[in-house]
């Protein structure tokens, strides 16, 4: 196990519903509201705290530009009412950026440096579109093939690992079935509740007639991306989009989305300071290199890893979040941690349903995953969780926690 000071306790941990992007709940929302609620949130999680006491917030973006750039951490905190002795810095590790912002806090604390940390995720896919406003590849990029595939779209990635690890496309159908079927059931048993924060969206309409504007408000309470009428024979209609003769379809992949998910983490020293209950205990981190054109595959080298630095093995996780980035990519990574001895119990792998049916929202989706792990661990009465991702560019990350 790795050697630190100090634990690291999460105390507050929450998240917005998971909207469309383009046409759903949050397509009008700007991002830095859907951060300021979850901050709101979180503090609001954790009585006896005050937002001073927070140090940092530490906010995970994939594309930090347009609408969410301009350092949206510091921006929320300062509209969030933190107040202006809170700092705030956005960090970018693309989908791993929500689990790498819990990393860096939680190492703050374990460290000795901090006592109090907020940290976060959050991305408007609506508002920034995948590769940012300006996408801008190095020419050194094409010089060497080896490196060619940082430039591949995510879905190329996808069926590059469909075809190394041999996924078929009916397999991959079935387990996106099984991600709508699963997200159904939770939503329909309330296992959501816990980990929520309802968002009231307001919509503004303009009155022709008279130059109103005619205001709206309503309330979202679950993802919206979670499909009950979703078949077999549906999936299976549906065209490869990424390669002629792939396997990868809309229906087999996450859905692009909007969402926001935060955490407040605190020394044992603040617990006693302010009477807080610890909800979990933040156990080890890692982050894996893998070849760029498999992305996908990431998690085999960081699972392994983050599983030697907490000590513990895979059958003692009782909870994982292994992101649905593409079915083919989830699966790959399954079966081969199981030729490697490392099983997944597959019952215990996002029982709630993954990114395919709830939707992933980029730098947002490690601290929604989070939140999740965590209250589902404290509904179930589980030990270990962990969350897990794929990483643009050739990375995989892994997070695990411990519920108290």
């Amino acid at each position: 196990m790795s050697k630190q000071v100090q634990d690291a306790y999460i105390v507050a941990a929450t998240r917005l519903p998971i909207g469309k992007s383009g046409r759903g709940y949050f397509k009008n929302t700007r991002p830095d509201e859907l951060l300021v609620k979850v901050m709101q949130a979180a503090l609001a999680q954790a009585p006896g705290l005050e937002a001073k006491a927070i140090e940092d917030a530490i906010v995970g973006c994939s594309f930090p530009e347009g609408e969410q750039g301009m350092n949206i951490a510091r921006v929320a905190s300062v509209l969030a009412g933190f107040g202006p002795t809170v700092g705030g810095v956005t960090i970018n590790r693309y989908c791993a950026s929500g689990i790498t912002a819990v990393q860096m806090a939680a190492d703050r604390i374990r460290v000795g440096e901090a006592d109090v940390m907020f940290a976060g995720g959050v991305e408007s896919m609506s508002m920034i579109p995948m590769g940012g406003n300006k996408p801008s590849l190095s020419p050194l990029i094409f010089e060497k093939d080896e490196n060619i595939g940082i430039a591949y779209g995510m879905g190329l990635t996808a069926e590059k690992v469909a075809a190394q690890w041999k996924i078929s496309r009916e397999a991959q159908d079935a387990f996106s079935l099984q991600s709508h079927q699963r997200a159904v059931a939770a939503m329909q048993a309330g296992h959501f509740d816990a980990e929520m924060t309802p968002f009231d969206v307001i919509e503004r309409t303009p009155n022709l007639a008279d130059g109103t504007v005619n205001v709206k408000t309503r309330t979202v309470t679950l993802d919206e991306g979670a499909r009950p009428d979703t078949s077999l024979e549906g999936l299976a209609k549906l065209k490869p989009v990424f390669a002629a003769k792939g396997s990868v379809t809309a229906g087999n992949s996450s859905q692009t989305s909007d969402g926001s998910g935060g955490l407040i983490i605190v020394s044992e020293a603040a617990l006693k300071r302010y009477n807080l209950t610890p909800l979990a205990r933040f156990v080890s981190f890692a982050v894996r290199g893998v070849p760029p054109e498999i992305m996908g595959i990431g998690p085999i080298e960081a699972i392994p890893a983050a599983l030697k630095a907490a000590g513990i093995s895979a059958k003692d996780l009782d909870w994982v979040e292994l992101n649905e980035a593409f079915a083919a990519q989830s699966l790959a990574v399954l079966n081969d941690l199981d030729s490697k001895g490392i099983e997944l119990d597959r019952a215990k792998v996002n029982p709630n349903g993954g990114a395919i049916a709830l939707g992933h929202p980029l730098g947002a989706t490690g601290a929604i995953r989070a939140a999740s792990v965590i209250h589902g661990l404290r509904r179930t009465g589980g030990k270990y969780g962990m969350v897990t991702m794929c990483v643009g560019a050739g990375q995989g990350a892994a997070g695990i926690f411990e519920r108290i």
